[in-house]
């Protein structure tokens, strides 16, 4: 028979493990999970392009297929996938070129915006990027990316104010 202290480490510990599994669960799902909620293209997710400095308004896009995502936990976590309707030479023509686009990785389960191909199409050139609104939230900008197919996406990032 083992000694009465060898068994009661072991309680101790295996409840220790399991309380830090539980609680790693737990956290996992706050992150992953817990705070988004899908979005519609109206209002402040509304998807509109800043003018350019020939242009005197906003435009905002013709959309169709909108997928988006937001938490009120942090102003990073917006992301949105759709097809565009206006005509690129519109954007092309009223638009503020983005100059240093970022895509941000979502959640794993928001699986039509892969951070990594738009990053990679935006290098090669087949699509471009714009600025959607400056100080969406201060310090964040919100992105459009446009490809030369009409897929758009749609992220918030820093802006130069906040990244040092």
């Amino acid at each position: 028979m083992a000694p009465r202290g060898l068994t009661t480490g072991k309680f101790v510990a295996g409840a220790i493990v399991a309380t830090a599994l539980i609680a790693g669960g737990f956290m996992y799902w706050l992150q992953v999970y817990a705070f988004y909620a899908p979005v519609q293209p109206q209002g402040r997710y509304a998807i509109t392009l800043a003018p350019g400095p020939d242009q005197a308004a906003d435009l905002v896009l013709d959309l169709t297929d909108f997928q988006g995502i937001d938490a009120t936990s942090s102003p990073l976590r917006f992301r949105a996938c759709f097809q565009v309707l206006t005509p690129k030479a519109d954007v092309v023509r009223t638009a503020q070129p983005y100059a240093t686009p970022e895509p941000l990785l979502p959640p794993g389960w928001f699986d039509c915006f892969e951070a990594e191909t738009i990053a990679l199409a935006l290098q090669a050139g087949t699509a471009h990027a714009y600025l959607g609104q400056r100080d969406i939230f201060p310090g964040v900008d919100r992105v459009v990316a446009v490809f030369d197919d009409g897929r758009g996406f749609a992220w918030h990032q820093l802006n130069e104010t906040m990244k040092d």
